[in-house]
């Protein structure tokens, strides 16, 4: 039987702000409650709930497992709450903040040019786009939707693909003019590289030999935080970079960039995907209506890189 004189909405509004502000006193003043008053309805409801929901010390919240789950739980119910409100007032269209995360280069080329359209079609959503190559946490963000370039872990995140692309090794033909052409991944030794300021997954570079793949990868002389400073770095002749063909190939159909090791390139692609929370709730309209223009307008088609009698690269398809 439930209990009509528990305000279960309002415990876990203040729960929230507390691990979201990190405190009780900031959520008191955020709240307009006394800062007694959140440490009583906390203790009312770990009490009702059996369970430690936070560890307190003098300098630092944190949460327990039992809190953890309980905040992200209370994370979907409070925005299913507040959408429900929104749906019952305004026949269900898509409406209030959408706050999308994006790889900077994928952003920059397909997310960003397709936003007016996408605000044209739905006028009630705010959006806020935060580029960034950083892998976030959605729940702690509090982002409506990630866009994420490569390969996913395992997590309780929902995932649509929006397209893949191959990987390619360029220089600037300056760099190669200055350091000479790698025949083969053996050369790498003795060229310079730009790598990551972040852990990769693959910290190599892989190529293909006969029947199985090896890693070879040039000495960085210098690291760049995303994609896009990367092919700055690159296209300024400072070393040989590895870029997904979305990114660069209008760099490599003007000359800008050249591919290099082709013929040992094994073909590997980096798969972009739209990412969200959706496994136990319906999804807001405006996260839906997001997600579903992605899968029409920005959906990536990997063109074939070729080679022409002139020498030049050429994109095809």
């Amino acid at each position: 039987m439930a209990r009509f004189h528990t305000n279960r909405s309002a415990e876990m509004e203040v729960f929230v702000r507390i691990v979201d502000l990190g405190g009780f006193t900031q959520a008191a003043r955020k709240l307009r409650l006394t800062p007694s008053g959140v440490s009583k309805l906390m203790s009312r409801l770990e009490a009702r709930l059996g369970a430690r929901l936070v560890n307190r010390t003098t300098r630092k919240l944190t949460l327990t497992e039992e809190g953890q789950a309980f905040y992200e739980r209370s994370l979907r119910i409070l925005a299913e709450m507040e959408e429900a409100e929104r749906e019952a007032a305004s026949g269900a269209a898509p409406r209030g903040r959408l706050t999308v995360n994006c790889n900077i280069p994928f952003g920059m080329l397909h997310v960003v040019p397709s936003i007016p359209r996408f605000l044209e079609q739905h006028p009630d959503v705010t959006l806020d786009l935060v580029l960034t190559d950083t892998l976030i946490d959605l729940m702690q963000e509090r982002a409506d939707v990630a866009i994420r370039v490569g390969p996913l872990h395992a997590s309780r995140l929902v995932a649509r693909k929006l397209g893949s692309s191959r990987m390619v090794v360029v220089g600037a033909p300056d760099y190669l003019a200055r350091c000479g052409t790698p025949k083969s991944p053996a050369d790498l030794a003795d060229h310079r590289g730009i790598g990551w300021t972040f852990p990769r997954s693959i910290r190599g570079w892989p190529f293909k030999r006969g029947d199985h793949t090896e890693e070879a990868v040039p000495p960085p002389v210098a690291r760049a935080s995303d994609g896009e400073a990367a092919r700055r770095l690159a296209l300024g002749g400072v070393g040989l970079a590895r870029l997904a063909l979305f990114h660069i190939g209008p760099d490599i159909e003007s000359g800008r960039l050249v591919p290099v090791l082709q013929g040992y390139n094994p073909g590997d692609r980096e798969d972009i995907h739209a990412v969200y929370v959706g496994h136990t709730a319906p999804l807001p309209t405006r996260v839906r209506a997001f997600i579903d223009f992605l899968a029409e307008h920005v959906r990536v088609s990997d063109p074939t890189l070729k080679r022409t009698g002139d020498g030049r690269w050429k994109l095809v398809g």
